[in-house]
């Protein structure tokens, strides 16, 4: 009876087994979708928080003799920037001392199901908008609840006015910045309640410009403060569905990073 029963299950397994797409197929499957890049290209002069300096790059090889500064036969480059540059992560302790810096975030957490609240009609007719949990909780309403584990992308197609400083700053005469940003509802019942592994957002901050004119960055530090990661300056998320979609967030790997330009990009389901 004992090995009857064995020979059952181990029989249910293989069954179950077989069913399964191997990797290589998994591969061919995710190759054939639609991808659509949600990172900006970066170069000097790029729009970037005023306390930090300028890209710089140096050309130290170039292809033909003479050309570069120390040889000949192919092309290299010094880049001198800070970490967050463009489209980039945040890590942990990039504001929070003692949590997880660039290196330490999980493979698992940059191949993610892909939420995007889209907010940008509201970020249109109010430039100080901020996403409430009202707002979330209407997404649930016509998608199902957001799973645990996703990246919740916030479209407010502030991207359109990059690389322009000045219009993603969108100051006023008096020198106060007017753009969209999460509110700490919102983000309290995605991390909290929903358990999302992290989240991301086309402008400069996630606090409102009229806040983080004040220095103001409450938000950024309670994201930060859960020991999850970010993502600051995405794009193209108006090509993305709200839900269905797949993100793959990656970044290099400075041992002890504060943070890094991340290249990512989403797989639209058919």
């Amino acid at each position: 009876m004992f090995i009857v029963c064995w020979c059952a299950a181990g029989a249910l397994v293989a069954s179950v087994n077989a069913e399964e797409p191997t990797l290589a197929r998994i591969q061919q499957i995710l190759a054939s979708k639609r991808m659509v890049d949600l990172t900006h290209a970066f170069e000097p002069g790029i729009p970037h928080w005023s306390g930090f300096p300028d890209e710089k790059r140096e050309t130290i090889y170039w292809y033909e003799k003479g050309r570069g500064t120390l040889g000949e036969g192919f092309f290299s480059e010094v880049y001198t920037h800070v970490g967050q540059w463009g489209t980039h992560v945040d890590p942990p302790a990039h504001f929070i001392k003692g949590l997880r810096t660039v290196d330490q975030i999980e493979l698992k957490e940059m191949i993610l199901p892909l939420v995007v609240i889209d907010v940008h009609e509201e970020a249109a007719k109010n430039p100080d908008y901020t996403l409430t949990l009202d707002r979330v909780k209407r997404w649930e309403k016509e998608h199902g609840a957001i799973p645990a584990g996703a990246f919740v992308a916030l479209r407010t197609d502030w991207s359109k006015r990059w690389p322009d400083a000045k219009a993603l700053d969108n100051k006023d005469k008096d020198g106060v910045a007017h753009y969209p940003g999460w509110s700490k509802e919102a983000l309290t019942f995605l991390y909290e309640e929903r358990k999302v592994t992290a989240s991301g957002h086309e402008t400069t901050d996630t606090d409102p410009g009229f806040a983080a004119s004040k220095d103001d960055y409450a938000l950024e530090t309670y994201v930060l403060s859960t020991n999850h990661y970010q993502i600051e300056l995405l794009t193209n998320l108006d090509q993305c569905p709200e839900s269905g979609a797949i993100v793959v967030v990656s970044f290099p790997k400075p041992k002890g990073g504060s943070g890094f330009p991340a290249r990512v990009f989403a797989i639209l389901p058919d």
